[in-house]
């Protein structure tokens, strides 16, 4: 089957989650990826909503974080501070998903401004929650285009922290999560190695090196044991567009 590069992307963060993993849940492709999962091999996926919403089970796309279909069925609704508080900083997420308009060699995410951050060229939304999801949950995804604007070696301005400039810099800072686990394009998937760079470690079907590479801000390594992921089945693509987006917000 045919499918776009939001398709491809939403499958395989889908892929990455775990039946039972506690994940706070973001708009957009990662709202639709968590809620392809729990369709298909993660039933016993609990989500988490930012607005205050545990155990979210909506019977459509929620579109916001503050959706009322959010809470029917839910199995907690409490407020924004205790989602913080008493789940996220106390190491009871597991996956956090984020996104953002530069992601760097390291792993840091800048979603806040692009050029200077007193003059910039560009004022973005800014942190939200992502500081705080970055910094505690246990793994990070992260989904994102492949494009070489959107990876620099080096972002403007940290707003959520990856592993900074090593590994070992992260472990330093005090944070229990372990950073982002695996960036999500539609060219491939980035993971970091032993010091916490990004390296390439999976391409989609028909994807070059060489497609990658152009499309980064840094000569990114290749992993000894880069993979090819699966294309999108027929049945992750009917949920997709027949149940979760069929008026294509998202896709």
């Amino acid at each position: 089957m045919n499918y776009n590069n939001a398709e491809l992307m939403t499958v395989n963060a889908a892929r990455l989650l775990r039946d039972g993993d506690v994940v706070f849940v973001g708009v957009g492709l990662p709202n639709l990826a968590c809620n392809l999962a729990r369709r298909t091999h993660a039933p016993n996926l609990v989500m988490i909503y930012e607005a205050g919403v545990i155990g979210a089970r909506p019977s459509r796309l929620p579109l916001s974080i503050g959706d009322p279909c959010l809470v029917s069925g839910a199995s907690a609704v409490c407020s924004m501070y205790d989602i913080f508080s008493f789940y996220l900083q106390r190491g009871n997420v597991d996956v956090g998903f984020l996104g953002g308009a530069q992601i760097d060699r390291f792993g840091n995410i800048n979603a806040t401004v692009i050029g200077d951050y007193e003059h910039p060229k560009t004022r973005l939304p800014g942190s939200g929650g992502s500081m705080e999801i970055a910094g505690w949950a246990n793994r990070c995804y992260i989904i994102t285009p492949h494009q070489k604007r959107r990876f620099p070696e080096k972002v403007d301005f940290i707003t959520s922290a990856g592993f900074l400039s090593h590994r070992k810099e992260r472990e330093a800072s005090g944070t229990i999560g372990k950073g982002p686990q695996g960036v999500v394009t539609h060219l491939g998937i980035l993971e970091p190695d032993e010091n916490g760079e990004l390296i390439l470690a999976a391409l989609h079907p028909g994807v070059s090196i060489e497609s990658v590479q152009q499309n980064t801000g840094w000569q990114v390594k290749v992993s000894e044991s880069l993979r090819e992921t699966l294309p999108p089945s027929e049945e992750e693509l009917r949920i997709l567009r027949e149940n979760l987006d069929p008026t294509g917000i998202y896709i």
